[in-house]
C-alpha cells in the first residue's frame, strides 16, 4: 500500500476542512498512509466580482483541481459534489462518496426574529445561487434577491454589514464550520430542492490509479453513492448547472429510492417540479427519466429561453 497521498483541494476555509476531513478518514483507515494538502487557487476563487452565471458556472471551481490531477501534481482531488459539472473530465473517475451531511438550504436573517415568510415586503437576500434566488422569488414575490460571492464568513460579514436583510447558504457548510447557530430558518427540501448533491463531498481521482480507487472505496457509502448517483443522472440530463435554476434531491428509505426534480425560471415565476420512486439499482434510470419527464412538460422551453 502506498505510504503518501496528495489531496488536491480549494483554498477556501470550508474546502480545506473537508480535504482534512477526507485526510483524517483515510488515515485512520490506513495506519502508516500521510496525506498532506495542496491548495489550490481556481478560477472560481480569483473571480468574484460578478455572478458565476456569466463566468462559466459551476466548473470553475473545479477545472483548475482537475488539472493538477491529470497532471500528477495531486492524487486525490475533494470536491463539494455539487461544484462537479454532469460530466467529468476524460482521464477521472468519481471513486467515492463518504456519508452525506444534511442536504437542505439554510436562511439566516439580520433580524433573527424573521424567517423566509416574515420578512419584510422589498427585503434583500442575497445569494450566488440561481436555483436560490428562483425559489425565494417563487415563494415570495415581494422579496429582491442580489448576488453574494465570497467564502461563507464572507457571506456573513457582508449580512452582518447590512448589505442584505437575510442569505441562504447551505445547511452542510455551516455545520461543518461550527456555525450552524447563526441560522435562522432550515427551509425545508419539500419546497426548497437542494441543490444536486448538496451536503454530500466528491472524491476524484485519475481512472487509472487502480490502487488508490480500491483505497477509496473503503470510505464509500453506498447510500449516499446511490442517491447522488441518480440526482447526477439528472444533472447530465437536463445539462443543467449555474446557469440554470435546477434541482434535484433524492432520498433512500426502506429500499424505496424517492426523487424530486425541478426546473425554474430565473425569476421563479415557472417552476416545474415532478417526482418519482423506484427501486435503488434504477438510480441512474430513475434520474434521467425524471429529468426527461420535467423537460417533456415543459421545462426544455424554460431551459431554452433562459439560454438564448
Amino acid at each position: 500500500m502506498r505510504g503518501t497521498l496528495r489531496i488536491g483541494t480549494r483554498r477556501s476555509p470550508l474546502a480545506v476542512w473537508q480535504a482534512e476531513h477526507i485526510q483524517g478518514r483515510l488515515e485512520d483507515t490506513f495506519p502508516g498512509l500521510r496525506c498532506t494538502l495542496k491548495r489550490i487557487v481556481t478560477e472560481g476563487d480569483r473571480i468574484l466580482d460578478v455572478p458565476l452565471a456569466a463566468v462559466g458556472g459551476k466548473g470553475l471551481f473545479v477545472n483548475d483541481i482537475e488539472s493538477s490531477l491529470l497532471a500528477g501534481e495531486c492524487d486525490l482531488a475533494v470536491h463539494s459534489m455539487k461544484d462537479l459539472p454532469g460530466e467529468l473530465h476524460p482521464g477521472l473517475v468519481l471513486a467515492a462518496v463518504p456519508p452525506r451531511e444534511d442536504p437542505c438550504d439554510a436562511l439566516i436573517c439580520r433580524d433573527d426574529s424573521h424567517r423566509l415568510a416574515t420578512l419584510p415586503a422589498g427585503a434583500c437576500v442575497g445569494t450566488s445561487s440561481l436555483r436560490r434566488a428562483a425559489l425565494v422569488r417563487a415563494f415570495r414575490r415581494d422579496l429582491t434577491t442580489e448576488t453574494s460571492r465570497g467564502n461563507v464568513e464572507t457571506r456573513l460579514r457582508r449580512l452582518d454589514e447590512g448589505r442584505f436583510h437575510a442569505i441562504v447558504l447551505a445547511l452542510a457548510g455551516l455545520k461543518r464550520l461550527g456555525l450552524a447557530h447563526r441560522v435562522t430558518e432550515v427551509l425545508s427540501p419539500d419546497f426548497f430542492l437542494p441543490a444536486i448533491g448538496q451536503g454530500a463531498l466528491a472524491l476524484e481521482c485519475r481512472e487509472s490509479d487502480v490502487e488508490l480507487r480500491r483505497m477509496l472505496a473503503r470510505i464509500h457509502d453506498p447510500v449516499t453513492g446511490t442517491v447522488v448517483q441518480a440526482e447526477r443522472s439528472f444533472l447530465a440530463t437536463v445539462e443543467g448547472g449555474c446557469r440554470t435554476p435546477v434541482a434535484c434531491h433524492g432520498t433512500l428509505s426502506d429500499g424505496v429510492l424517492t426523487l424530486s426534480g425541478m426546473v425554474a425560471s430565473v425569476d421563479g415565476s415557472l417552476c416545474l417540479r415532478r417526482a418519482s420512486t423506484g427501486s435503488p439499482t434504477d438510480a441512474e434510470r430513475l434520474g434521467r427519466e425524471l429529468a426527461q419527464q420535467i423537460l417533456d412538460a415543459g421545462g426544455r422551453e424554460i431551459l431554452e429561453a433562459i439560454q438564448t
